[in-house]
């Protein structure tokens, strides 16, 4: 169904750009909101899935704090209207100037991956003065069951403490006169839909809770992360994950100790299926085995199925034909500059519109000017 796009409106756009449902998001925010109200959760969006003013400003508004993986990110954020205290810092590899940005700006909390990190962090507080609460990443070693390049959680990837360094991670915290260990957090990947993995993630928790417990240092913030995979497959007839069934896990699986506060960093199922990249049809080819529907929008405008060969639904959202196979492909010259192969779609023509669903997450954050091409422009349901 494509019954919630202006067609007529959109085609007087030039394309490509991206679209936003923003009611849709509004919709996800709002469900997000009450569904997490239920067990005193804290939200934060990652701001990384699309930093785009108006979402971040939507967001804002329902009350969520902001995850930030760079200095800019954080800047953007405070921008936006989210609160200082609201926004966490994370990433493998913050540089110093990152780091005044959030200390500067008294932000809530500096997620550690290193004990290289929190001397750094120490050090730039001192002189300014400050003392900066900080939570460890923790990598507890749990399989996402997602695609291997967005895995975050194992011991093979770059991210987070191992959990035989915590005690000599701790005992660096001790030392140090700048830093206030605020909370522990995880984060095992992204795309997540097998449930499971976040079971698992609580049982992790409970037992590196017993480690903490000991030296009594019991944290106050418990950040589980996020990760909650969308259906790019089905986006009208699942345009929001079971926000209810995710919460839910860990009300049932996680042992929190007094006063401990769970938090969380959404981002794809926060804005992944209210925004779509809508493009025109260039040529129609023919090829051997199928046609070449040549649009265009290319991998500068979306990334995703180049880097990760992922899924987009494709839709031409102008023609009622006769259904044929094509080859969704870019103008851009790369041969990965594909979006999607032997796509059914109706009788596609020079013109036509076509739209790729699911893009609000890693698609206009993603773009890039490769060829030297524009960057898409947003463009938003309630201003049409």
């Amino acid at each position: 169904m494509t019954n919630h796009f202006p067609v007529e409106k959109l085609q007087n756009i030039e394309t490509p750009f991206y679209y936003y449902n923003m009611e849709l998001l509004e919709q996800t925010l709002q469900v997000i909101k009450e569904e997490s109200s239920k067990y005193g959760y804290h939200i934060h969006y990652a701001v990384k899935a699309n930093a785009n003013k108006r979402i971040l400003e939507t967001i804002n508004s329902y009350g969520l704090g902001a995850d930030c993986v760079s200095g800019n990110e954080v800047s953007a954020s405070l921008d936006a209207g989210f609160p200082s205290e609201k926004v966490v810092f994370a990433g493998v590899g913050k540089s110093d100037k990152e780091i005044i940005t959030g200390l500067k700006n008294n932000i809530g909390c500096f997620n550690v991956e290193s004990i290289p990190e929190l001397e750094v962090i120490n050090e730039l507080a001192e002189k300014e003065g400050l003392v900066a609460n900080v939570a460890l990443r923790i990598n507890p070693n749990v399989k996402a069951n997602t695609h291997h390049y967005i895995t975050t959680g194992l011991e093979e990837n770059k991210f987070g403490i191992y959990i035989w360094d915590l005690e000599k991670v701790m005992d660096k915290i001790d030392e140090l006169n700048n830093v206030n260990f605020k909370g522990i957090h995880f984060h095992i990947g992204s795309q997540i839909n097998d449930l499971d993995s976040y079971k698992q993630l609580c049982t992790r928790v409970n037992e590196l809770q017993e480690l903490f417990e000991k030296r009594r240092a019991i944290p106050q913030i418990v950040n589980v992360g996020g990760g909650l995979g969308v259906d790019y497959e089905n986006p009208d007839e699942n345009p929001m994950p079971d926000f209810k069934a995710f919460f839910k896990i860990f009300d049932e699986f996680l042992e929190l100790k007094e006063g401990q506060e769970v938090h969380f960093e959404l981002g794809r199922s926060v804005v992944c299926q209210c925004g779509s990249l809508i493009s025109r049809v260039i040529y129609v080819k023919e090829g051997v085995n199928t046609n070449f529907a040549i649009v265009d929008a290319g991998m500068s405008d979306l990334i995703r199925p180049a880097l990760y060969q992922a899924y987009h639904k494709i839709q031409n959202l102008t023609s009622s034909g006769e259904e044929e196979k094509y080859d969704v492909v870019g103008p851009i010259c790369e041969s990965s500059d594909c979006f999607g192969k032997a796509v059914v779609l109706p009788t596609t023509q020079r013109g036509d519109l076509i739209c790729i669903r699911s893009a609000g997450a890693y698609g206009e954050i993603m773009a890039n000017q490769y060829n030297l091409r524009a960057l898409p422009k947003g463009f938003y349901s309630s201003d049409l």
